[in-house]
């Protein structure tokens, strides 16, 4: 484990991603989170989840979408012990002045 990440707050993890990102010039084109669970149910916070998301990234809202399913009470995620989520992003190169 990297010594300067023990006990950050995970924020700190995507302020980290997105100024390598923009380093190398780079800006957010999409973000697709699903997060399976059986509970709780994440309706309620999906929001402020993108909120955050939009945040920290510095993205816009059209282009982060959050889902969430359940594994239909199958293996460790259905059986309520565990929970997982996929994340996809898909960045594009920034060209000249083009900001988004």
């Amino acid at each position: 484990p990297d010594p300067r990440w023990n006990g950050c707050d995970s924020s700190k993890f995507m302020d980290h991603a997105y100024e390598v990102m923009k380093y190398y010039g780079y800006q957010i084109g999409n973000i697709d989170v699903t997060l399976i669970l059986e509970r709780p149910k994440v309706a309620g916070f999906k929001p402020r989840m993108k909120e955050n998301i939009v945040r920290l990234l510095h993205t816009t809202e059209g282009r982060v979408n959050i889902k969430a399913r359940t594994h239909e009470k199958v293996d460790s995620v259905g059986e309520l012990r565990s929970l997982s989520c996929h994340v996809v992003i898909t960045l594009e190169k920034v060209v000249g002045d083009k900001k988004e």
